[in-house]
């Protein structure tokens, strides 16, 4: 395909295959391209997945069945309800349990010949270089811009390549990034999104089974590069919709401009997690669940506004409240449905939305607003329990 790039097998292979693995591996081993030496290549690579979730599920999967000899996985969650229509390593029975833990489990399942290291802890900028060393290659499938600029900016410190995956809704997208071959990270991304613009999976939803057809064109980018068989996906980004049943992709071009990535930073500072301006409007105005329950008890006039999308008001609400979706209010539209006689409490799921919308509010006059910490989930976990979360 033109403008693709062929690259040299990343992986030396491993002295032998075993007569059990041989057996395990023969219809790999029946494909001309791959064969005994692309397999040895597959036994010897060692390949760290950041995130044992939505894509790392199906890519741990996939590649500790493809007789990737040492996986490494970061992930310092726990499996929660919510995480099983897509996180298929992870079952029932693994409710509450670390995901690291869970996913090693399963991967001793798919195949017992693959060693698997385990680094039960946040990637942060003072670790992520210690762990990257020890690996060939490097599965992105985190959900957040913060992270993706640390995998990105150790790799490229590392001169390693990385495979990265992007899921949302419908549509997914999907590169490999290479600095010293190609284009890394920062040429498709040179600047983060501001801070709210982009929702994440837990805001916006995502289909469960795009995590396995990404899973599976990252595990897939990840054999041949460790193999050196066909065109990986370096130089272009690959977009997938679901609905529409379409693949097509653009070219990544390196950019002539971009600043050499020279140490780790503090990546959460960098993409502003939370814009500064609703930092400062949360700091003096939030309020707790319980002192939520507290006014309702005593009777206090107060407009409570939920900042959520429809969808998500269906799904579970706080009574009382009543539905002004955040765009709204930052566009201005919705202030004049505000009331000008009564104390003001925004909450959405978590909080994230809702200090956003607080600074546009405080902005716009309405001086004594606060918003709710912890949304409607902390309502539901901790003052009505009897409410479903999502």
């Amino acid at each position: 395909m033109s403008g693709a790039t062929s690259l040299p097998p990343l992986v030396e292979p491993a002295s032998e295959l075993t007569k059990e693995e041989v057996a395990r591996y023969s219809r790999h081993l029946i494909i001309p391209d791959i064969g005994m030496e692309g397999q040895k290549r597959l036994k010897n690579a060692k390949v760290l997945v950041v995130g044992a979730g939505g894509l790392g599920s199906p890519a741990l999967l996939y590649l500790a069945a493809a007789g990737v000899g040492t996986l490494g996985i970061i992930e310092f969650d726990e499996v929660d309800e919510s995480n099983l229509h897509r996180q298929v390593i992870h079952g029932q029975s693994d409710l509450g349990r670390p995901k690291a833990e869970s996913a090693k489990d399963s991967i001793a399942e798919v195949n017992p010949y693959v060693k698997v290291n385990l680094h039960m802890t946040h990637l942060t900028s003072d670790n992520a270089l210690d762990i990257f060393r020890d690996y060939d290659l490097i599965l992105d499938g985190t959900d957040n811009f913060a992270t993706r600029y640390l995998v990105n900016d150790a790799a490229v410190l590392l001169g390693k390549p990385y495979v990265w995956g992007s899921i949302f809704r419908f549509e997914g997208q999907a590169s490999v990034f290479w600095a010293e071959h190609g284009p890394q990270y920062r040429d498709l991304y040179p600047e983060p999104p501001p801070p709210g613009m982009v929702p994440s999976c837990a805001e916006g939803g995502v289909l469960g089974v795009l995590c396995a057809s990404i899973g599976s064109i990252m595990v897939n980018e990840a054999i041949k590069l460790i193999t050196g068989i066909g065109e990986t996906l370096l130089g272009r980004l690959m977009i997938y919709d679901a609905l529409e049943m379409s693949y097509w992709t653009v070219k990544i071009r390196k950019d002539p401009n971009g600043e050499p990535v020279k140490e780790l930073i503090d990546y959460d500072a960098f993409c502003g997690v939370v814009s500064d301006d609703a930092q400062q409007a949360a700091a003096n105005s939030t309020i707790t669940p319980q002192e939520l329950k507290d006014m309702f008890e005593r009777g206090e006039k107060f407009e409570l506004i939920d900042v959520r999308e429809p969808h998500e008001y269906e799904i579970v609400k706080i009574d009382g409240s009543k539905l002004i979706p955040k765009d709204r209010i930052l566009s201005g539209e919705a202030l004049a449905e505000l009331p000008q006689d009564r104390k003001i409490v925004l909450h959405c799921k978590s909080g994230g939305r809702s200090a956003e919308a607080l600074a546009a509010l405080h902005k716009a006059g309405f001086a004594d607003a606060v918003h709710v910490g912890g949304g409607v989930l902390g309502w539901a976990n901790q003052v009505d329990t009897s409410l479903p979360t999502y």
